[in-house]
């Protein structure tokens, strides 16, 4: 169900965020060294998972195709804003989503607006130290 407030967007972004953060171990052990500025890139596989979608190439594609296409687009534009990897992360998250045609522009531009105004509480609720 997709979240109906931008509150429960900022929720579920966090957790999503939790979940990319929990992957980083993994890295380790397959030789990859995953950092945080990195998690953006898993927006669209998370995006996927948490919606219930399949996670076939098709729909795969047009997440992270609508994900890092929009990143690069919009990196010159928002300076610094994407070095706080919760921010890039909730991008591209919700980037997927338009990619998937589960949002739209507008409601993309809402969601993103809010996270920004309360980016401290997503920092603080992704803290998991």
């Amino acid at each position: 169900m997709i979240p109906e407030s931008p509150e429960a967007w900022l929720e579920e972004i966090a957790k999503a965020y939790i979940e990319a953060l929990e992957t980083i171990p993994f890295g380790e052990l397959t030789g990859e060294k995953i950092e945080l500025k990195e998690l953006f890139h898993l927006g669209p596989h998370i995006c996927l998972k948490f919606r219930g979608i399949k996670s076939a190439k098709k729909n795969l594609k047009k997440a992270t195709d609508a994900a890092l296409s929009s990143y690069v687009a919009t990196k010159e534009i928002v300076g610094d804003l994407f070095d706080i990897p919760q921010m890039s992360f909730a991008f591209c998250y919700l980037a997927s989503h338009l990619g998937l045609e589960l949002v739209n522009e507008s409601q993309l531009t809402e969601i993103l607006d809010f996270v920004e105004s309360h980016m401290n509480n997503l920092i603080e609720m992704t803290d998991i130290n």
